[in-house]
């Protein structure tokens, strides 16, 4: 920590993380080299006593206190408006950078010498596996983990450790809030690549994650995927909702279509396997409203990107896995589990 003016600003939204917050913060207090560091947290009216805890054992860090649970787009969206930094790096409190990890992205982002959004090599806390190098995508927008590392470009990285120049935050409007939480960090690549900017997975250095604590579900537990209503709830909208704004128009009116009579298949199944009938109308049902209800915010937003699009369609889908990703999980991981 130091009184100048920092250079990076580590954006940290906290939810009942007292299991991981310390972890998360030795690691971006103990980084290597010596460029000047803020460190934000935005508290999202934590129950488990995290938010006094950092406020007792961290009293140099910059706290947000939100009287009310908002939600990881509005928790950035505040850390970023008053952050000083000239980069912001977004780290979940369930992930812990390695010691070189700030050096590494500064030193990234200084070669490139234009805004760009990158990420490290991400990996699983529990058993030290690499779990990505960024993410490609498949044609229903459904990440899909990038295990090649010598395919630096990718169609997005993962929010629990996401960088990007305050400039272009700004320019991109940051996360958008209507969103909740899930996918903020697809759309918020997906918008960038759009408008010109790349998005890259580096190589060397990483941060660990303890996959689904600051939300729930999102791991496969006993060779089984393990999720959760909410949160396959929030992902099926809003990935639907990036795909629709981001998208070219001869695209999404050919794809939207089939996504949406695949997604409807798809709750059906799962209602009569699971024998229960809130895999269609908690999940997948919500998705046609929600369209409905969003349809004015979805149609100007769009309207944007797409007069703003620097990519032919051949670089939009460069950075996409053709195979559908769920039917690969399928294949290696049986029916989810979800709670």
């Amino acid at each position: 920590m130091t009184d100048t003016t920092p250079i990076i600003s580590i954006c940290i939204a906290n939810y009942n993380g007292m299991e991981v917050i310390d972890a998360c913060l030795r690691s971006a207090l103990e980084q290597e080299g010596h460029s000047a560091v803020e460190i934000l947290i935005h508290d999202d009216a934590s129950s488990d006593g995290s938010s006094e805890h950092i406020r007792r054992h961290y009293p140099h860090i910059t706290l947000i206190e939100s009287a009310e649970n908002v939600g990881f787009c509005i928790a950035n969206n505040r850390m970023a408006a008053v952050a000083k930094g000239q980069y912001l790096l977004l780290l979940n409190n369930d992930a812990a950078l390695f010691p070189d990890a700030l050096q590494t992205l500064l030193t990234e982002a200084n070669r490139l010498g234009k805004p760009a959004i990158l990420t490290l090599p991400q990996f699983d806390a529990t058993s030290g596996a690499l779990v990505d190098h960024g993410c490609l995508l498949d044609p229903f927008f459904n990440p899909v983990p990038n295990l090649n590392p010598k395919r630096q470009d990718v169609a997005m990285v993962i929010g629990a450790c996401l960088w990007i120049p305050k400039d272009l935050w700004d320019e991109l409007e940051g996360f958008p809030e209507w969103f909740e939480s899930i996918a903020e960090d697809m759309y918020l690549c997906c918008r960038a690549r759009l408008a010109g900017y790349a998005v890259r997975a580096l190589v060397t250095s990483g941060y660990l994650h303890w996959q689904g604590k600051s939300f729930g579900g999102n791991k496969v537990e006993g060779d089984r995927l393990a999720t959760t209503f909410r949160r396959r709830a929030l992902s099926e909208r809003n990935k639907t909702f990036v795909m629709v704004m981001t998208c070219p128009t001869p695209v999404i009116q050919m794809l939207l279509p089939i996504h949406l009579m695949m997604l409807l298949l798809e709750g059906v199944v799962l209602s009569i396997l699971k024998g229960q009938i809130a895999f269609l109308t908690v999940i997948y049902l919500p998705v046609l409203s929600a369209l409905s209800k969003q349809h004015g915010v979805l149609r100007i937003s769009r309207a944007e990107m797409q007069n703003k699009r620097h990519l032919d369609i051949a670089d939009i889908f460069a950075v996409f896995d053709l195979p559908p990703y769920k039917l690969r999980m399928l294949v290696r991981h049986g029916l989810p589990r979800v709670h």
